[in-house]
């Protein structure tokens, strides 16, 4: 899945995306309650980003993506490893395992 950002600010929050440069293309690596994970241009870190910020190009959903929607219809989806309860937290804590882990895998599914 690929999204181009078309705006730096959401209308929701107004979160400002200064990580990442507008009109640009990005790879989709997971959506997390409704929100795309992206490799940020500046730390090059899989941070989370609003969706009404970036305009779809490209819908296919990878085929090892596993999907699951919240009680409130938010959708998850990941690749199966990556939906370990506490799994980006620890990502984020340093726990050198785990990124070990995404960082493989990352490179694995997508090729970067």
């Amino acid at each position: 899945m690929k999204a181009r950002l078309i705006k730096k600010q959401s209308a929701d929050d107004n979160y400002a995306m200064n990580s990442l440069t507008l009109n640009n293309v990005y790879e989709v690596i997971g959506i997390e309650a409704n929100s795309y994970r992206i490799i940020s241009d500046i730390d090059k870190e899989p941070y989370l980003y609003p969706p009404d910020c970036f305009e779809i190009v490209d819908d296919s959903i990878p085929t090892f993506w596993k999907t699951e929607y919240g009680k409130d219809k938010e959708r998850y989806s990941y690749p199966s490893s990556w939906f370990a309860v506490g799994f980006f937290e620890d990502y984020f804590e340093n726990v050198k395992e785990v990124r070990n882990q995404f960082w493989k895998e990352y490179k694995e599914y997508f090729g970067s």
